[in-house]
């Protein structure tokens, strides 16, 4: 069982303050009315993003990245994860690859451009209708944010992936790792018990391999 050194990263948080309309840029605050089964009117306050793209029927996709090598057909296949600090929980996350959308850019297309960016890796989605999720929403008590996981498997007897070289924007600091896959529920809690924060949706793949696992699936 692997798992990646202590972070690195040397960010923190210098303030926090009120955001007002006019500046926000990728989220804002909305306050709705609605009415309850019993017509009772009430008010929600509640997070929206600012980037979904017209015409979209979601914000970004979440790419499970699957290593495998077709001439180890014996090898316990490996999960790609990444380390990213993160401003709103000031701690380093554990988390998957993952994007926003592009205008007119399919669920396929934006995952495998989002896995290339960040880790550098080449993959292909996966078929016989696993390739790509229903529509997740990541906190629909708080924000409208969604999503759809897409599953790709990466070829690691491809030339192509011996080296992969992310394609980072500069306010990027992204560090990946890979694990293997019947081991990230433990690994989660070693992450947890080291500092690191848990993205959920890593959290949510871990739970779900260890539920088929204690009930035999």
């Amino acid at each position: 069982m692997t798992a990646p050194e202590k972070s690195s990263n040397k960010s923190k948080v210098l303030k926090t303050e009120p955001l007002d309309y006019k500046d926000a840029k990728w989220a804002t605050l909305l306050k709705i009315t609605y009415s309850d089964p019993e017509g009772v009117e009430r008010t929600w306050e509640s997070g929206e993003r600012l980037t979904r793209p017209a015409g979209s029927d979601i914000d970004g996709v979440g790419v499970v990245a699957i290593l495998q090598d077709p001439s180890k057909p014996d090898a316990d296949p490996q999960i790609l994860l990444q380390k990213q600090w993160r401003p709103p929980v000031d701690a380093t996350v554990i988390e998957i690859p993952a994007g926003l959308i592009d205008p007119n850019e399919s669920a396929e297309t934006c995952a495998i451009r989002e896995l290339k960016e960040e880790t550098g890796y080449i993959g292909t989605v996966m078929e016989a209708g696993f390739g790509v999720s229903p529509i997740m929403f990541n906190d629909p008590g708080f924000c409208n944010t969604n999503l759809r996981m897409v599953h790709i498997t990466v070829d690691m007897s491809n030339p192509a992936n011996q080296n992969p070289q992310p394609e980072l924007e500069d306010n990027e600091f992204i560090e990946t790792f890979a694990v293997p896959l019947k081991d990230l529920w433990a690994l989660c809690k070693k992450y947890e018990s080291e500092g690191y924060a848990i993205d959920a949706r890593v959290g949510t793949i871990a739970e779900g391999i260890e539920l088929a696992k204690r009930w035999k699936f």
